[in-house]
């Protein structure tokens, strides 16, 4: 088991997660998805050159058995057609698989002879069958070509399609195991931006902060970094009220920014976790430190996690009233119900984020009034 990835997490609070918002904010007749003709020869091609994504941390492991790969490949010789393909364009050209890891993977493997054929069975009469336990290179020329010229219906998302539509159809036509937003975004991301995300909830650092209670299976822990991210560098007076384009904007700048700043953020974030952890321990981004250190700790509140991971990344080292007035005036905001709604109920609103980005930012300027 990967060591960053606890069986003690929690599902948190002040996320609004759009998976029913439908499809009322698109025209019936737009067009998100081409059609593209490829054949398998054509497709391990562009692996090779890595125009396409195969992407373990987005989709999961290679789970496919050999058996089950070599009657895929059996089909292809019988030429037996095969249900399509939905892949997504990156923002870079490349191709992102969506549904169909499994196939293209066992393609790929067999034409790089990777593995023997096997499990196919054999005739009435106990015969062995003629693939079992042959390579690609193994096969005649024929039905390699077959396997080669198999063809394949490739639907391709988009790139310029909104974000919020190509994060909703990539929701329905997975057929393997339901996505969440944040691994549709590992995906479509995928590079610089997110292998920051992915070391960043590796530090322990972040971890001890969070109680190593947020999901890194479902990416729970990269999604509330992703949005530290976002807010950071595109500031919360440029949000517009639709999380999943901020959130990906949040990504691009961040693979925009030169190593130079986006070492600088990981060090502000490292900052922000441990001031966080220090001031208000295991209660650290959750709504039961207002009620003492005795309380029972609820769970994490995700806009709680940004409103204080922004604001105190990038402080000033602090002194040691400064940190008692930071520490009294986070519990008074837990204490005042037009906070405590902007990081419970429609979060993802502008007006809730303005609300709670403003009134931590009324504690961060009076901060800098207090005297040692």
């Amino acid at each position: 088991m990967d060591p960053t990835i606890d069986d003690n997490f929690e599902e948190p609070e002040g996320v609004d997660d759009p998976f029913d918002a439908g499809w009322g904010d698109y025209p019936l007749d737009a067009v998100f998805v081409r059609t593209e003709p490829r054949t398998v020869g054509d497709v391990v091609d562009r692996i090779d050159r890595q125009r396409y994504i195969l992407d373990p941390d987005f989709q999961r492991d290679f789970v496919w058995q050999v058996p089950k790969q070599s009657k895929l490949i059996e089909s292809c010789i019988m030429r037996i057609p095969l249900p399509v393909f939905y892949v997504a364009e990156a923002p870079d050209g490349r191709i992102i698989v969506v549904d169909g890891l499994q196939r293209l993977t066992t393609f790929y493997r067999f034409m790089r002879n990777q593995f023997r054929l096997t499990g196919l069975g054999s005739s009435d009469l106990g015969a062995k069958h003629p693939l079992d336990g042959k390579l690609f290179k193994d096969l005649s020329v024929t039905l390699q070509e077959r396997v080669s010229d198999t063809p394949l219906t490739m639907y391709i998302l988009d790139a310029k399609a909104p974000e919020r539509a190509r994060l909703d159809i990539f929701e329905r036509v997975n057929s393997g195991e339901p996505l969440t937003r944040q691994q549709m975004r590992n995906a479509l991301y995928n590079g610089p931006a997110t292998n920051w995300l992915k070391e960043a909830a590796a530090n322990p650092i972040f971890r001890n902060a969070t109680g190593r209670s947020l999901n890194a299976r479902t990416m729970r822990d990269r999604e509330a970094i992703n949005r530290f991210c976002a807010f950071k560098l595109r500031t919360p007076e440029a949000y517009r009220g639709d999380m999943d384009t901020f959130l990906a904007q949040g990504l691009t700048a961040l693979a925009s920014s030169s190593d130079a700043e986006r070492s600088e953020l990981r060090k502000q974030f490292e900052d922000a976790m441990t001031l966080n952890a220090e001031l208000f321990g295991e209660h650290a981004f959750r709504k039961s430190l207002a009620n003492g250190p005795s309380a029972t700790r609820s769970v994490i509140n995700i806009s709680l996690f940004e409103v204080c991971a922004v604001a105190m990344a990038g402080l000033s080292p602090l002194n040691a009233q400064q940190k008692t007035y930071l520490r009294k005036a986070v519990i008074e905001l837990l204490n005042e119900a037009t906070f405590v709604n902007a990081i419970t109920y429609s979060t993802n609103s502008t007006r809730q984020v303005r609300a709670r980005f403003g009134m931590m930012d009324a504690v961060t300027v009076e901060l800098q009034r207090v005297e040692p």
